[in-house]
């Protein structure tokens, strides 16, 4: 719906939702259920069942695609694959790279999108309104009034200053001229109204306990309390702020508002709503269970869909199921899979190898976020192959929380994941309240300090050192959530409220680069790994984690492992040179001993069945020496190729193995960023609006102002 230029009518067209009941246990028993078409809205909020059903369709589109596949990586964890051209807008936004002289990339459906919810949240707050008071209509009041605020939300972290629309279009004065084409309106407007509007839903709602629900799909009390938390952060963090008036570039920077009092009364409201949800004791972090570190368990059950399993942590979720009601989350972010059960599913989505080296030692979270393996076969993908977790190189490390062996079985095909995509968990809260409370006192509380160590004492780092000044306490705070929250979306907004994006791209850049180098942190990172060779056992709910490697240091080991035997080659009886598979294997098995000795000097428990094969981590996954090591456990000739874009499968990390230049995906011949190249402080922490294609706000709505820095539309 766009809600720029649109006809005024008194008929809506419903988002689809079934009618179900208070007690329903799943979202998959609604989201598959019939849907609504059109109804008169009189008809519609007559009774609080047909009601309910209208709140749930207004779930639909919070989390437009573009967020997931345009917006869901520059964070400093993740990086774009591409195949071919790095010209495209994911691969641009990615990196920072909106244009100069035009809004080149940016998002396309975002903006619209978002509004047509919020247009839909309006309907639903005025129609619940008038119906009769009672606790199930309060709840629905209070879900409309919390996902209309996050709507709002998404678009000034994204946009800026936007336009501020609080009531349906037929309700608004056709000959106002602001009614079809409104201007931006300031994002400190907005912020006081959606912080009003959650205080009103966290009263409405009830607690989780108390909801009757079986899933946290639906916005109960701590996910309102929660988005409060989060929205009263934005709105007293950093922004890139300008005049609005003037529209000047000049104006252009990331700052708060200019009003301390304002700023700590938003970091008084986010610490009393995380207090009041760490209070209650509803929710908590899940520990270790079923052979699973507490990390692995919830992210396994939260992609198996056990809920139960998960809620107490899991505050709030969007509902993704089935045929209709789901989306493309999960698609991008995985390991990568070819051919079998799982089909053939490229990772569109890389984590930075520095982002894989930051986990300090022990640390569950790495091996959970993070894969050093894919999904791939072993020799031409036919029915009757062996399906295999081969080992990666650095420039192939892919996401983790969401693999696709861990989800459940898809409906209808391998493109719906029925993965449903997390909005806010308790760790986020824990984090808030840390951070909260460190601004409020100049420096961390016992409290503060008591939040951040229950999540790395469930990660199994517990004894790390904590900073007791404010700015290193921030520091620590800016790292753990990129450690806790890794592969999920928002992190990339939250590092711009927190005023800290600037410094970490830059650091990222840096870190790749001496990485590229091996210099300075980086200088002693091993060079060689030996990989435990590793059928894929090819079933949805597998628990496998990661696969057992060896980092080789001892220069007699890694003269060992690098000397790999060549094929035997011979001449059969038309004269053709060909390999002689027997004695080659000879070769092979003689040279795996050798292997399996090491593996044994290190305490490595093997057996004589068991094979390894070496990999250069700094070159690439398709090297002459990785291609000729993967040989040695039995790949065929043809595994030389990764489910990930050829950029990054194709290229090496290491500046050395390069040729002593920097990989492109890293840095350019003269030294220029690759990583992040686009971004420009005070001007890349906003998209511009979109003003190329009919039906994009610029073009519509002649009174909507482009960001200051991109052209107006042509």
């Amino acid at each position: 719906m766009n809600i720029l230029k649109i006809n005024i009518k008194k008929q809506l067209i419903l988002l689809p939702a079934a009618v179900l009941s208070l007690g329903i246990t799943s979202c998959s028993d609604w989201l598959e259920m019939p849907s609504y078409t059109s109804a008169d809205t009189e008809t519609v909020f007559a009774n609080e069942a047909t009601a309910d059903a209208y709140v749930l369709g207004c779930y639909r589109g919070i989390i437009p695609t573009d967020m997931i596949y345009q917006l869901a990586e520059g964070e400093t964890v993740s990086h774009p694959s591409e195949d071919g051209t790095t010209n495209n807008s994911k691969y641009n936004l990615a990196n920072w790279f909106y244009g100069t002289n035009s809004p080149d990339w940016t998002t396309t459906t975002l903006f619209n999108e978002a509004y047509g919810a919020i247009e839909t949240a309006n309907i639903g707050i005025k129609r619940l309104k008038a119906m009769p008071e009672t606790t199930k209509r309060n709840s629905m009041l209070g879900e409309v009034l919390g996902l209309r605020a996050f709507a709002y939300l998404n678009l000034i972290s994204i946009y800026g200053d936007v336009p501020a629309i609080w009531e349906p279009l037929e309700d608004m004065d056709a000959s106002n001229e602001n009614t079809f084409y409104p201007k931006r309106a300031s994002r400190d407007v907005i912020y006081d109204q959606i912080v009003a509007d959650l205080q009103e839903a966290v009263g409405y709602l009830p607690w989780f306990s108390k909801s009757g629900y079986a899933t946290t799909e639906r916005l109960t009390k701590q996910g309102a309390l929660a988005l409060l938390a989060r929205t009263a952060l934005y709105a007293g963090g950093y922004s890139l702020r300008w005049n609005l008036e003037t529209n000047d570039p000049a104006t252009l920077k990331v700052e708060r508002h200019n009003d301390e009092a304002r700023v700590r009364k938003f970091y008084e409201i986010a610490s009393n709503a995380c207090k009041e949800i760490i209070s209650q004791g509803e929710n908590s972090l899940i520990q270790a269970k079923d052979d699973m570190d507490g990390f692995q368990y919830m992210w396994y059950n939260f992609c198996q869909r056990n809920f139960s399993s998960v809620n107490n942590e899991m505050i709030f979720s969007l509902a993704q199921y089935g045929s209709t009601t789901n989306s493309k989350w999960g698609l991008y972010a995985h390991p990568g899979t070819r051919g079998g059960l799982y089909g053939s599913r490229k990772a569109m989505i890389s984590i930075l190898p520095t982002y894989y080296l930051s986990f300090k030692p022990g640390d569950t979270r790495r091996d959970v976020t993070c894969t050093s393996y894919s999904i791939y076969f072993l020799e031409g993908g036919k029915a009757d192959d062996t399906w295999v977790d081969v080992g990666t190189t650095y420039s192939c490390i892919m996401s983790g929380k969401f693999r696709t062996s861990w989800c459940v079985a898809p409906a209808p095909d391998a493109t719906k994941r029925n993965l449903n995509i997390p909005i806010i968990s308790y760790p986020d809260v824990l984090l808030m309240y840390a951070e909260s409370q460190n601004y409020l006192n100049g420096g961390p509380t016992g409290e503060a300090t008591n939040a951040l160590k229950q999540i790395r004492d469930r990660a199994g780092v517990g004894s790390l050192d904590i900073p007791s000044s404010k700015e290193a306490f921030d520091d620590a705070l800016a790292q753990e959530r990129k450690w806790e929250l890794g592969g999920q979306l928002f992190l990339r907004t939250d590092l711009i409220r927190m005023g800290r994006i600037s410094k970490e791209i830059k650091a990222t850049q840096n870190a790749m680069k001496d990485l590229s180098d091996r210099t300075g942190e980086y200088a002693n990172v091993p060079i060689y790994r030996l990989y435990k060779f590793q059928k894929d056992s090819q079933k949805y709910g597998d628990k496998f984690l990661a696969l057992d490697y060896l980092e080789l240091t001892d220069a007699q080991e890694i003269a060992i492992a690098t000397d790999i035997p060549n094929e035997v080659k011979i001449k059969d009886d038309k004269g053709k040179e060909v390999v002689d598979k027997k004695a080659t294997q000879l070769l092979y098995d003689a040279y795996q001993i050798k292997l399996l000795e090491i593996l044994r000097n290190h305490d490595v428990k093997v057996t004589e069945d068991d094979k390894w094969y070496p990999c250069n981590m700094f070159q690439a996954y398709t090297s002459t020496f990785n291609g000729k090591g993967r040989k040695v456990a039995g790949f065929g000739a043809g595994f030389n190729a990764l489910q990930i874009g050829k950029i990054l499968y194709q290229n090496p990390t290491g500046s050395f193995e390069n040729g002593g230049q920097y990989p492109s995906w890293i840095a350019t011949s003269d030294g220029s960023d690759g990583i992040y190249y686009g971004y420009k402080e005070n001007f890349s922490e906003l998209l511009p609006l979109a003003d190329k294609t009919t039906g994009h706000p610029l073009v519509d709505n002649p009174n909507l102002t482009q960001l200051p820095g991109y052209s107006s539309p042509k």
